[in-house]
């Protein structure tokens, strides 16, 4: 996970512009072969079968230089000109499933969630004991915080573009339903409950239930309604 939090627009903005752009290819070849070398490239293999990784920049002269020994050969690639990796989740204390996507330059809280198709951009912070379920979208810049739960295929709204806007504030012990939307700049307090389908424009208090398109208080959270949207401490374990 990389050091360096970037949660500020500008700063984004100027870390994409700065950043060289990548197209990684895995390319297998059968050939003619005997030790292959290609500044930029490396090799996996022996005899005449090699698995080579490197940037299209390299990749495509190597091809072009060795046309007449290659017999066969298999590109595999996922991306184009891409200014911003994925971020290395092999230290993070979460729980990550795969078929997820998180750029770099995303923090994320001990015992978090993080569900199959999730999509979470840069800068976005998650909380400790937070759950992002399946096919949820989390905005550039997006905070979230602790033992919350974003529903399956909710968006939390990104913001790069206008840079001065605020992005999507969520605190502690917050439930977001299925499919809900919170639009940039929305800021939802402590302990609230976004009902499923909800698209909410504006600020929810903190304890607050709301639910409809365009979102509305439609209650403060009860005994009942703390029953009903209570955290499960086993999937976070």
């Amino acid at each position: 996970m990389s050091e360096l939090l970037l949660t500020d627009a500008y700063e984004i903005a100027a870390y994409i512009k700065a950043a060289e752009k990548q197209t990684p290819i895995k390319l297998y070849i059968k050939g003619d072969f005997e030790n292959p070398s290609y500044e930029g490239l490396k090799f996996f293999g022996n005899g005449d079968s090699y698995t080579v990784f490197g940037d299209a920049s390299a990749i495509y002269p190597f091809l072009e230089a060795n046309k007449d020994k290659i017999k066969d050969q298999v590109m595999e690639y996922d991306r184009r000109n891409s200014a911003i990796p994925l971020l290395d989740t092999t230290k993070v204390d979460a729980r990550i499933e795969p078929g997820s996507f998180i750029r770099d330059h995303v923090t994320i809280g001990k015992s978090a969630v993080i569900m199959m198709g999730a999509v979470i951009n840069i800068g976005a912070v998650i909380g400790e004991g937070t759950m992002i379920d399946m096919g949820a979208v989390v905005g550039a810049r997006g905070m979230i915080g602790k033992n919350c739960h974003i529903g399956a295929g909710a968006v939390v709204a990104g913001v790069l573009e206008p840079p001065s806007k605020a992005p999507v504030i969520i605190e502690d012990g917050v439930l977001v339903g299925a499919n809900a939307v919170i639009i940039e700049g929305v800021h939802i307090g402590e302990g609230a409950v976004v009902a499923a389908g909800a698209i909410v424009l504006e600020d929810v208090p903190a304890n607050a239930v709301v639910a409809g398109s365009p979102a509305k208080i439609v209650k403060m959270k009860d005994e009942q309604t703390s029953e009903k949207t209570q955290l499960l401490a086993d999937l976070r374990d």
